[in-house]
């Protein structure tokens, strides 16, 4: 039974990850017509299925160094830490306060685990939290500098090409690391520790009726409220986004692609004059991410230790 709802729970996370991540991933390119949006979600839905194939470094992390679910009620305590952490997003969401599900994911991970009495790995949580911090940081860096290569090496006429890339760049990204939190919760529900082709794929197809359900205003907030988007940020918003996670990938560090994006359009934006930027929106949006994982681990926490006091 506790298996059945996890994987339940699993499915309907797999669909909101699609709703809140797949349209960052897709709304930088929607002014350059060189990739439509259905041929960037079936690419999308095939590297996240595959790329775990590969490695799943990242879904392990989300498994095993942050709190150990093993034994019994674990599964139990991750159903409620994925419940807490879509309550949050999806509570921050319907404010038009949009936020990091992976973020949501890690609070709620370490909450439940706190709550149920497993083992919380404290240096492993404040390691996942520096990258976290980190990524969007280092995303906006790398785009101040990648925009004006762009600028030096190509013309709007190669520009869909740089598109292309960036778009591989970044969806490879995504499957290789916060992606895979999905995955990660089928480990613990069917009790595999590796990536079956049946799940990554299950997974998948999930994530991308999701992107299609939540395009339209994932793809809004990030594409015309952070900045005055034109597709040359948007491309370098991609390749910069793109090499930030890769390299927490490396090293299985899970962050959240929508930071790393959101801080390569600012980066694109500044870079050619703080002007640019709508501050107002990016405050709001860092407010929601700084919310989201406390509250993510209270609520978590507070359920789990609630639930085994009444289970017990």
């Amino acid at each position: 039974m506790e298996s059945a709802v996890l994987i339940a729970i699993a499915c309907l996370f797999a669909f909101v990850s699609g709703m809140n991540d797949g349209g960052a991933l897709l709304a930088t390119g929607l002014k350059l017509p060189a990739i439509r949006p259905v041929i960037g979600i079936l690419t999308l839905v095939v590297l996240v299925a595959l790329v775990p194939l590969v490695t799943h470094r990242v879904a392990l992390t989300f498994v095993n160094r942050l709190a150990t679910f093993q034994g019994a009620g674990a599964k139990i305590a991750m159903s409620v830490a994925v419940v807490a952490a879509l309550i949050v997003v999806m509570t921050l969401s319907a404010k038009g306060r949009p936020t990091s599900l992976t973020l949501a994911i890690v609070g709620g991970l370490t909450g439940a685990g706190l709550g149920w009495g497993l083992p919380v790995s404290a240096g492993s949580v404040c390691l996942v939290l520096a990258f976290g911090l980190a990524a969007p940081v280092v995303g906006g860096l790398l785009a101040w500098g990648v925009i004006k290569l762009l600028v030096k090496v190509t013309t709007s006429g190669g520009l869909p090409r740089w598109h292309w890339a960036g778009f591989l760049l970044q969806t490879i990204a995504y499957a290789t690391n916060d992606g895979q939190k999905m995955l990660a919760i089928f480990m613990i529900a069917i009790g595999f520790s590796n990536a079956p082709l049946t799940y990554t794929s299950l997974g998948a197809l999930l994530f991308g009726l999701g992107t299609v359900y939540g395009l339209p205003r994932a793809g809004r907030t990030l594409s015309r409220e952070i900045i005055v988007s034109r597709p040359l940020h948007g491309v370098t918003a991609e390749l910069a986004s793109g090499s930030a996670v890769i390299a927490c990938s490396a090293l299985g560090m899970p962050v959240s692609m929508t930071q790393a994006i959101a801080g390569g359009l600012i980066g694109a934006g500044v870079a050619q004059g703080a002007g640019r930027v709508r501050w107002y929106a990016a405050v709001k949006i860092v407010i929601a991410w700084l919310l989201t994982l406390p509250a993510s681990a209270l609520l978590a926490g507070v359920a789990a230790y609630v639930v085994r006091a009444v289970t017990a």
